[in-house]
């Protein structure tokens, strides 16, 4: 400290000197006064321990500065761990995704085959039905060919008969007929 202040004064003391007219250490020298001033202004700052609050102002911003660097490194070191873990749970998800795709290809296809056998039994069914349909539509209209023939060939015989039988013939007929139901029913 005493270094300093010598070297300060020993500096200033010599370039006024220089620059001045008249004598240094006087008063009325202006550039006496100012190195005077300079001086004191020092020693006060050096009384009051400025420089040590500055250096410990200083070492206090630089620890400062150095827990938020490692903090920035911590929070670095974190945030690729993150990335890293997102990237391996996105592949996860990525082969799961796909594995779920394909499943769901299988699925459809054996629907769709299902469907093509469903549809085939389908078909098959409403054809068989169909065909009983036919069958019965036909076995209907057979039916009823025969039964409108009966009636027809009945009314033929009826008007034939009517014109060709006589009244005894008739009551012959009808004795037959109530002998034979009566055999038939005992």
């Amino acid at each position: 400290m005493r270094n300093t202040l010598a070297l300060i004064l020993t500096v200033g003391a010599a370039s006024p000197a220089l620059a001045a007219s008249g004598p240094f250490f006087s008063l009325g020298n202006t550039d006496f006064v100012v190195l005077l001033g300079f001086i004191v202004f020092i020693a006060v700052l050096f009384y009051f321990k400025v420089p040590g609050m500055i250096g410990g102002a200083l070492d206090k911003r630089a620890d400062g500065i150095q827990s938020e660097l490692d903090e920035a490194r911590a929070l670095h070191e974190e945030a690729r761990s993150l990335l890293a873990s997102y990237e391996r749970k996105q592949r996860e998800v990525q082969g799961l995704a796909d594995a779920i795709v394909e499943s769901a290809k299988e699925d459809a296809a054996l629907a769709a085959e299902q469907a093509k056998v469903d549809l085939e039994s389908s078909i098959a069914r409403r054809l068989a039905a169909a065909q009983d349909q036919i069958a019965s539509a036909q076995a209907s209209a057979v039916r009823e060919v025969r039964d409108q023939a009966v009636t027809v060939a009945v009314s033929v015989a009826k008007a034939v008969l009517a014109k060709q039988m006589t009244a005894a013939q008739a009551n012959k007929l009808i004795d037959a007929s109530i002998a034979d139901v009566g055999e038939k029913l005992h």
